[in-house]
């Protein structure tokens, strides 16, 4: 099989037939040329096993990229690059080997565009410490080249840790920007920055029309990250406190953890919607498994300690929606997800 094809067919996909044949075609070229992915079927026994649908594909548990290289394929790993996981202090974090970056750089730009347009069309602001603080964070990669992108389109963008009187000045000052009004600015942040902002917000303009005027043209996505400060809140919490202190600004979700190369996104509900080549399943007692086709280097079938539902009714793109609505009993808490159901 050509590798290069295959990528450049994932984002071509248009219903779900086409995730299915590619998923499949996926499943056959992992069970041969991944090594760990490999090994756990055949300690399932399903090492000989032809999946007919994608419900009946074998999931990796998320654990094995915390102890071994899940990796298809060749690779030389003084020209790979290493995401790792946001594991809280004591947790052994997540490593995700990166073959291929440009894939990675391709499924995250396609399904920005596929939710929310040109990049060039929003100024997007990025606040992120403690991922900024430290090396390894798919997010900050992410982040980094939108910003970039939309700043070659002539939009604003930037990077924030806890200068927060600067950040809030920056958004007043692209509400006064008659040019910067012309296009909607996203604030992106982990969850924790964010209500530390929002508090910040309320204390230094205590009049709520004040706050309006200047989060009137803001869309707030958070990513998730307690990082185990302060009070765990449920997502409907987190977005509540959210709303009140920005005065009604939409409330957005990000979903991705390190282990995925493609993310899903909420608009101010609970659902959650996937780009074509990405598809959440609902297994036993509510667990979550996904399809990410962007994995093709590493594993497309993951098996993550989050639970949440899925909803044929909701649909943005070829897929049903789903829900995060909190983690699996036992299992480790992450910095991407410590929201409590």
């Amino acid at each position: 099989m050509n590798v290069n094809d295959f990528k450049n067919r994932i984002f071509e996909i248009e219903n779900a037939q086409d995730f299915k044949a590619l998923a499949l075609e996926a499943f056959e070229i992992q069970r041969e040329q991944c090594p760990v992915y490999r090994e756990y079927l055949n300690l399932i026994e399903k090492g000989e096993f032809h999946p007919k649908s994608v419900e009946e594909i074998p999931f990796l548990p998320i654990r094995f990229f915390k102890s071994r290289n899940v990796i298809t394929g060749d690779y030389c790993p003084e020209e790979s690059l290493v995401f790792t996981s946001s594991a809280t202090t004591g947790m052994i974090p997540s490593r995700h080997i990166v073959t291929d970056v440009t894939i990675y750089e391709r499924s995250f730009s396609e399904a920005f565009k596929i939710f929310y347009g040109d990049s060039g069309t929003y100024n997007l602001l990025a606040l992120l410490p403690s991922y900024l603080e430290r090396e390894g964070s798919s997010l900050v990669y992410m982040a980094e080249k939108i910003i970039a992108e939309t700043k070659q389109r002539g939009a604003e963008g930037g990077f924030f840790l806890y200068n927060h009187g600067e950040l809030l000045s920056k958004l007043k000052a692209l509400r006064d920007d008659s040019n910067a009004q012309k296009r909607k600015t996203i604030l992106l942040g982990v969850s924790f920055a964010l209500l530390d902002f929002a508090v910040f917000a309320k204390e230094q303009r205590p009049d709520p029309e004040e706050r309006r005027k200047i989060f009137c043209n803001v869309i707030i996505m958070e990513t998730g990250g307690m990082k185990g400060r302060g009070e765990e809140l449920s997502r409907k919490e987190l977005h509540s406190r959210l709303s009140d202190a920005f005065c009604g600004s939409p409330i957005h979700s990000e979903y991705g953890m390190c282990e995925l190369f493609s993310q899903a996104y909420s608009f101010g509900t609970e659902w959650f919607f996937t780009p074509p080549w990405m598809k959440v399943l609902a297994r036993d007692f509510g667990g979550l498994n996904i399809i990410d086709l962007a994995n093709i280097d590493s594993c497309c079938f993951i098996e993550t300690e989050d639970c949440g539902r899925i909803s044929n009714a909701e649909k943005r793109s070829v897929h049903p929606a789903f829900t995060v609505d909190g983690r699996i009993k036992s299992s480790e808490l992450r910095g991407c997800n410590m929201l409590i159901e």
